[in-house]
């Protein structure tokens, strides 16, 4: 891709993300929230959250959203902005708060977990295709979005319209269907959702959630049906693992692809020849926490995606990036070593069944890696 214009023209990057991201409480301990004592601050948003991962994995990426002109808006930016994302295109709100959530401990699948947001009528919720540098959004070779920035308000839905739509020398769009009930009120419902995962490229989705938002029942194969227009869908079924499912067209995919959605050229070194499914199992994890795992995946998915690595191998490299969070507190955690993650991700399929991985388990080295894996 490449971006026209002179002087203030957004440097590209390698990644953009857009979307809400909100300051994060998580507790000082197990337990209801009205039983916590104290909580610990964090950042939580999906988008902000692979846009850090993918720095910190070595990319070039840029935020965008909008914040409040308030200390959660400042923390926010500079703590995004401290994994080395470019945050030069956040717009401050001075009528509108920076969203905030609340949440116990443990998995968020549990009976007992708790979830309290904060974010009705926040700064986020006020993007529009006005009130974002639309330059600066356009300005990467991935743009990746979500199914909650839709939910958010009208005028955020009318933004990912606008994304999403044809247009010469458009990123490739990595699409998240990130389904959130609670989000969406009357006017609409989660087939905005089906026809924005229409208009991307790479569209992320798990089977529970397709079912749930869509009714799409007999697994990916009856969901890559349901979305023909994606160069590649990627069907996420929890701890089975993970079905990546190309474009059944005979030229597909525009990275391993010979064309964009507007018929321009794309990337070099495409394939002119579809390409079958591919499968990844997931890990063994002992899992601390599940939030923010789903974001991680999608990460290591884009990353390996970037750098040209075969299905398999991206669909391996989101697995492990999702295991780094697993086994951390919080929604975002370092994704491991890139030699490590090679390492790993070459390993041989029964070798990647034995693997087992825990808490401070990136912090080992390619030896300490071996050691992990179980008889």
């Amino acid at each position: 891709m490449t971006v026209t214009g002179t002087g203030n023209a957004p440097d590209v990057v390698d990644v953009v993300a857009l979307g809400e991201s909100m300051v994060t409480f998580l507790p000082s301990r197990p337990g209801r929230l009205a039983d916590v004592p104290a909580f610990h601050r964090s950042i939580g948003g999906a988008e902000s959250n692979v846009a850090c991962a993918l720095a910190a994995a070595g990319h070039t990426t840029r935020w965008v959203s909008r914040v409040g002109a308030d200390g959660f808006g400042d923390h926010l930016v500079e703590a995004i902005g401290a994994y080395g994302v470019d945050v030069s295109y956040v717009r401050r709100d001075p009528d509108r708060p920076t969203g905030v959530y609340f949440r116990t401990a443990g998995d968020r699948a549990g009976d007992t977990h708790e979830v309290a947001y904060y974010r009705a009528g926040s700064a986020a919720s006020a993007m529009s295709p006005a009130g974002v540098d639309l330059d600066a959004v356009r300005a990467g070779r991935v743009l990746h979005l979500s199914g909650i920035t839709a939910a958010l308000s009208p005028g955020c839905l009318d933004l990912l319209r606008e994304l999403t739509a044809p247009r010469p020398n458009r990123p490739l769009i990595s699409f998240d269907v990130n389904h959130r009930p609670g989000l969406w009120g009357e006017a609409y419902g989660p087939e905005v959702l089906l026809d924005l995962a229409r208009r991307a490229d790479i569209v992320f989705v798990g089977e529970d959630e397709a079912e749930e938002a869509w009714g799409i029942t007999g697994g990916p194969v009856a969901l890559r049906e349901a979305l023909p227009e994606p160069d590649l869908v990627v069907v996420k079924q929890g701890a089975q693992g993970a079905v990546a499912l190309p474009a059944v067209r005979g030229q597909s995919c525009r990275w391993g692809g010979t064309g964009g959605r507007d018929g321009t050229p794309q990337s070099p070194g495409c394939e002119t020849t579809p390409r079958p499914a591919a499968t990844a199992p997931a890990l063994k994890v002992d899992v601390v926490a599940t939030t923010g795992a789903g974001d991680a995946f999608a990460a290591g998915f884009l990353s390996a995606t970037l750098r040209g690595l075969p299905l398999t191998a991206r669909l391996r490299h989101g697995h492990l990036a999702a295991a780094a969070t697993l086994t951390t507190p919080g929604d975002l955690a370092a994704p491991p070593p890139r030699p490590l993650a090679d390492r790993l991700a070459a390993l041989d399929d029964p070798a990647w069944g034995r693997l087992r991985l825990g808490p401070g388990w990136t912090d080992a080295d390619a030896e300490a890696a071996e050691e992990a894996r179980t008889p």
